[in-house]
């Protein structure tokens, strides 16, 4: 098996495979994240448990990171201070999605632009390959998740 990202297995394919236009394994991360209320959003399932809205920003946290490590380079400070777990409570939940919908739509500009040639990575393919393995099953596992967390709040 090839260890670089091209033809059908591009960047943005797999990128999309965990948030995106629609998965076959079942809700990416943008489905999941579809349809919930704010108050869904921030209900805590339990106590010490993540809401939806923290596992959310934490998952555009780290494809801001990613973003980063593909760019070689230092990229804007995050749109919140603070490191992986964040406190989301002053923030409504449109500013979550749309921070979302922003960090990913980022992090798929820079692995474009480095497939496209239109910029340079210090990470060689294998190594792209695994960021961007690595931020895909990180969202497919968070939408699973978040899809858990809904069921548990329609019970609940």
């Amino acid at each position: 098996m090839s260890t670089t990202l091209t033809g059908t297995a591009s960047a943005a394919r797999v990128l999309n495979e965990g948030y995106g236009t629609g998965a076959w394994h079942g809700p990416d991360l943008k489905a999941a994240l579809a349809g919930i209320s704010g108050d869904d959003g921030f209900w805590r399932p339990g106590a010490g448990r993540h809401n939806i809205a923290e596992i959310a920003v934490h998952h555009a946290y780290c494809a801001h990171n990613v973003r980063a490590k593909l760019a070689g380079e230092p990229i804007e400070p995050f749109a919140i201070d603070g490191d992986d777990w964040f406190d989301v409570s002053q923030l409504s939940w449109p500013a979550i999605l749309d921070l979302v919908e922003h960090e990913q739509h980022q992090l798929a500009a820079i692995a474009a632009a480095i497939e496209e040639g239109r910029t340079a990575s210090p990470l060689s393919d294998a190594e792209r390959l695994e960021v961007v393995l690595g931020i895909t099953c990180h969202a497919v596992y968070h939408a699973g998740q978040i899809q858990l967390i809904k069921r548990l709040r329609s019970n609940a």
